[in-house]
């Protein structure tokens, strides 16, 4: 039998190599070169980090040169490419260095290109790092060689695992790259990533000796991966590993190749030390670092633009035109697009290739997606139907819970095509275990995937409300994502089961009454909240074909089915975010209106409306999501103000089995948004005073705000 264990291998100082007909002296120049422009961008800044940059210099280009990595520089997000997640997010000097070496010698062997089309980096962006006009600090998925947005540690592995699976489960032999740092392996996520990946992975790491008491080969090799050791700065040696790992060991692991570097390589003083992770050398001290380089730039401080047309002065003709001819190799990966297409058609046969967001309401729903009125159903019957219905449409929806699938009722749909594995690599559904962090990064980033022939996936990651904030920072992330590159924006569901204090017994461990507070702070994404089963089902279509990412409250217990008569509008109307459930009944008694969220907060307050009646004309407004409102005002404010008009909020008391923040929309006075003054979308790299200009909180900015706010007072 073939040997199944993890294998351990060592090419440090190996004389053998399949790569030495590589040039060497070629090798070392693009090297420097690609380390004085991550240099040039730290010192037009006076900002960013050059430890991390510096010691994955070879790495990189080895990468490159190897012919092992599908890519195209005038087709840099070619469907069909392989991808390299920046698990190290904050090694953009390095990312832009590099790719200003790729644009520039096209550039200097006569072949044209379309910067804008391509988000193409030329050297003098260097010049703009880290300025709200230029380059980001942190890797953004619009630019070539960057296909997720990171910068949070640790995340880009679970991010990586999210694509792999995507590729593999749709029978494409997409090869995902990650650059890694060795301290972000401390993060926990890294852990679960590790632990559940079964995918052909790179991912480059380091060594470290503090945190992590054990041998650090020990974190991969008790996880099942196989390890590769190299020097990380030996090129031969890198390629070397490379095509191993490509290659595969044949037992059915991941590899990861450990490399053995030198932070801050070439970064003077700071070499070797932590300090180089952050701090930007000085003036003169980066001066000094070039000309040890063999730079002798002429080092003028504030006029870097010279430092870099010396820089670049090296880089000749015959060298560039080495580097393209190496990149070619990688181009000629790249299969056909109509081929992989063809590929997912003859692997996944009697599955629908169609986009979910295509997939729009059917006029007459199913059976299975309509619920008897006067009935009580969990809306966790709601998703569990809707999910299942939904897989049966398309190639493209995965689910998972974090070992709550029982309880959230995700099996349903999961068992459609069965859980991924390995021997089940086409399946549709994730176990997870107990690994939030990994569970949402991991999802969230396989929809931001474009596939070949344009398709994307649509994914749910479930767990109960309450521990929704563990997923907080992996959203948060994805969502900056959707953010800066629009174009592959990622349609995924939140899952938050059990909200509310259904769960009383179990302590306050376990009461989803908080959990909405974060993600209502979070640009792209809302909270949605359904009475009943029959509003789920209107409230997840209208959230598949708006695209936008939701966090979806369910329930544990039974439900009532409101029945829809007697002057109660249709389910539908909940897509609105409000609409009005009881009307006023105009009797000349004094006026209240009742702002209601949560299916089983609503049946309490039916129960005690008589009461209340006696004494009170009494409007019933339900709330399913108070952002979805605020969207209808904007866009509808007739209709919003048909729903509840500005007045009525002075005599309106909200009713929530949450946090009350959620429903403060609707106690603030008329025009509360214009009158709360702050930031509502994400901003850019740059300096404070740069920043704060941007969000118009500087001092004419804030005047401004305030002159504008007055009229509402």
């Amino acid at each position: 039998m073939p040997n199944t264990d993890p294998i351990h291998l060592n090419l440090q100082n190996s004389s053998a190599s399949l790569f030495t007909r590589l040039d060497e002296d070629k090798n070392t120049k693009l090297a420097s070169l690609i380390r004085a422009l991550a240099f040039i961008a730290i010192e037009s800044a006076r900002s960013g980090h050059p430890g991390g940059s510096s010691s994955k210099v070879e790495q990189l280009l080895a990468m490159l040169l190897s012919g092992l990595f599908a890519f195209d520089p005038l087709n840099p997000k070619n469907p069909s490419r392989d991808r390299l997640v920046w698990s190290a997010g904050h090694c953009t000097p390095l990312l832009y260095g590099t790719l200003a070496l790729i644009y520039e010698s096209l550039k200097r062997t006569g072949i044209n290109f379309d910067k804008e089309k391509l988000n193409a980096i030329l050297p003098e962006c260097l010049l703009k790092f880290r300025h709200c006009d230029g380059l980001s600090g942190h890797v953004e998925s619009i630019y070539p060689l960057a296909d997720v947005s990171t910068g949070s540690s640790g995340h880009g592995l679970s991010a990586a695992a999210g694509i792999a699976a995507l590729h593999r489960s749709c029978g494409l032999a997409t090869k995902i790259w990650v650059l890694m740092g060795d301290a972000e392996t401390e993060e926990g996520i890294t852990y679960e990533a590790r632990n559940i990946l079964d995918y052909n992975h790179f991912g480059i790491d380091g060594n470290i000796n503090e945190v992590i008491s054990t041998p650090y080969i020990n974190h991969w090799l008790g996880l099942g991966w196989n390890v590769i050791e190299v020097n990380g700065h030996n090129i031969a040696e890198l390629l070397e590993a490379y095509k191993k790992a490509k290659e595969g060991f044949k037992n059915d692991h991941p590899t990861v190749v450990l490399c053995h570097g030198t932070k801050g390589l070439h970064y003077g003083k700071n070499e070797n030390k932590s300090d180089s992770h952050g701090t930007p050398a000085k003036h003169g001290e980066y001066v000094e670092i070039m000309k040890a380089m063999r730079f002798d730039i002429p080092g003028v401080d504030k006029k870097a633009q010279d430092d870099l047309n010396f820089v670049l002065s090296s880089l000749d003709k015959d060298l560039a035109e080495y580097f393209l001819e190496k990149l070619k190799k990688g181009q000629e990966l790249l299969p056909q697009e109509k081929h992989q297409v063809e590929k997912m058609k003859e692997t996944l046969p009697g599955r629908p290739l169609t986009k979910p967001i295509a997939i729009t309401r059917p006029a007459q729903l199913p059976p299975e997606l309509v619920f008897a009125q006067g009935t009580e159903v969990t809306t966790r019957k709601a998703t569990e139907a809707w999910f299942k219905w939904l897989m049966t449409q398309s190639a493209f929806f995965y689910l998972g819970a974090g070992d709550l699938m029982k309880s959230i009722l995700t099996g349903a749909a999961e068992n459609i095509y069965g859980i991924i594995n390995k021997d089940n690599p086409l399946g549709r559904g994730f176990r997870f275990g107990i690994a939030e962090q990994n569970m949402a990064m991991l999802s969230a980033t396989l929809t931001q995937d474009v596939l070949p022939g344009g398709f994307q996936a649509v994914s749910v990651f479930a767990s109960y409300g309450v521990f929704t904030s563990i997923m907080a920072n992996s959203v948060r992330m994805a969502l900056i994502n959707n953010a800066v590159n629009p174009t592959n924006k990622g349609f995924f569901i939140m899952l938050a089961a059990h909200d509310g204090p259904e769960t009383g017994e179990d302590g306050p461990t376990h009461h989803g009454l908080f959990w909405m507070s974060l993600f209502n702070a979070y640009p792209g994404i809302k909270a949605y909240k359904p009475l009943d089963a029959n509003e789920t089902i209107e409230m997840l279509f209208y959230a598949l074909n708006k695209g936008e990412p939701i966090a979806l409250s369910i329930m544990r217990p039974n439900t009532l089915v409101f029945k829809r008569d007697d002057g109660i509008p249709p389910a539908s109307e909940a897509v609105n975010g409000a609409y009005v459930f009881i009307k006023h009944a105009d009797n000349g008694k004094k006026k209240i209106v009742l702002a209601v969220s949560g299916g089983q907060t609503m049946v309490n307050v039916l129960k005690i409306l008589p009461e209340l009646e006696k004494n009170y004309d009494v409007k019933i407004l339900a709330v399913t999501s108070p952002e979805l409102f605020e969207e209808l005002r904007t866009a509808n404010q007739k209709k919003a103000e048909a729903i509840f008009s500005n007045e009525e909020r002075a005599h309106t008391i909200a009713l929530h089995n949450g946090w009350p923040g959620f429903l403060y929309p609707f106690l603030l006075p008329a025009g509360y948004p214009a009158r709360s003054i702050g930031v509502n979308k994400f901003l850019k790299s740059g300096p404070p005073t740069e920043v704060y200009e941007m969000a118009g909180l500087d001092p004419q900015g804030i005047k401004n705000k305030i002159i504008n706010a007055i009229k509402y007072v």
